[in-house]
């Protein structure tokens, strides 16, 4: 998963970073290399306290969504990748049927992706999840 950041410097002072897809998920840093370092570890924290109150993961947006707010006038944008199988506990082997042609293509995307078969089955699951969430 992909979270656009967005970093702002004032003069004389670190640079801030905001996550505008997870509500009060922010960092600072020295610098740049550090902001997006820092913003991933941020939301790697943000994430997993979500996912211990059993709340639907925010999925992240297309920068194009935000970059008419205000509050973001002047920052630069960066994306960060967020592999939430980092935070997801321990794992558990289950088994499932699929379809040979469906498991393939499945298993071709996730490849293109850099994913594993693993990672791609519980991005789609809690992507999934926090779109339907009632």
């Amino acid at each position: 998963m992909n979270y656009p950041i967005v970093i702002h410097k004032d003069k004389d002072s670190d640079f801030g970073i905001t996550v505008p897809d997870i509500p009060g998920c922010f960092s600072a840093a020295k610098s740049l290399d550090e902001a997006v370092e820092n913003a991933r570890e941020a939301i790697l924290c943000h994430l997993e306290g979500v996912m211990l109150d059993e709340e639907p993961i925010p999925q992240p947006t297309a920068i194009e969504n935000h970059t008419n707010n205000p509050d973001y006038k002047d920052g630069t944008w960066a994306l960060v990748n967020i592999d939430i199988t980092q935070i997801s506990g321990k794992s558990k082997r289950v088994n499932i049927t699929i379809p040979e042609r469906v498991l393939s293509q499945l298993d071709s995307f996730a490849k293109r992706k850099g994913e594993s078969r693993s990672g791609l089955f519980l991005t789609a699951a809690m992507e999934y999840m926090a779109k339907y969430q009632d």
